[in-house]
């Protein structure tokens, strides 16, 4: 899903390590590749009672970092707020020419596959990793352009505020020197419980229907 028009051939050079508390690293990657390999093969992916059809389980689970910030109407939204709940956290940016539009498009099936029922008992939240170009205007486009206004929450704020939940979640982010519209970055998903754990972890190009079979899982633990 390259952009040809802008000749958009810079692979990501910024790899998103993640320590957890067995000691394994994850290898993040984002735009301009595929994070499919490195989720299956960095995590933990031993067996557990909980049959989950994630990439990969997190071993162990432990609970989510904070995450509190603003959406793009203003609007405070706080992780802790959606105990009960399976949530799916992801980080995107609006000019994202691949990666960021298949997480966006696949979570959207996703949830068109979970049907009313199971939708909600999940939350979707996006992260900005761009401060400069996620203006409100911009992520208002962006949700409408792919049909998913009022069905994810997508959160934004100063380069400062979001570099703190960058650092806490472990997600790399860094703008590209040849593109300065374009943000090289951490592309998975994190599933976490309705008790607040992190626990499965998705790949960029994920099955939806992978999400789908998760989310009462999730949030019944």
């Amino acid at each position: 899903m390259r952009r040809a028009a802008h000749n958009f051939r810079t692979p990501l050079v910024l790899l998103a390590l993640l320590a957890f508390g067995a000691g394994f690293a994850l290898l993040s990657s984002g735009c301009g590749s595929s994070s499919k390999a490195s989720a299956k093969s960095a995590a933990s992916t031993s067996t557990s009672a909980i049959a989950y059809d994630a990439a990969a389980k997190l071993q162990p689970a432990a609970a989510a970092p904070p995450l509190s910030l603003r959406n793009y109407l203003g609007q405070r939204i706080n992780l802790d707020s959606y105990r009960g709940k399976a949530v799916l956290v992801t980080f995107i940016y609006t000019k994202c020419p691949d990666v960021c539009p298949l997480i966006t498009s696949n979570l959207r099936v996703s949830q068109n596959l979970m049907g009313k029922a199971k939708t909600a008992k999940a939350q979707i939240i996006a992260v900005s990793v761009d401060p400069r170009g996620d203006t409100p205007k911009a992520v208002k486009a962006f949700l409408a352009h792919h049909e998913m206004t009022g069905r994810m929450q997508y959160l934004v704020g100063s380069a400062g505020e979001l570099a703190r939940v960058w650092k806490a979640w472990g997600v790399g982010s860094q703008r590209d020197v040849h593109h300065p519209d374009f943000v090289e970055h951490s592309g998975l998903i994190y599933g976490i419980t309705g008790s607040g754990k992190r626990t499965t972890l998705y790949a960029a190009d994920f099955r939806p229907a992978d999400i789908a079979h998760d989310v009462p899982l999730l949030a019944a633990h």
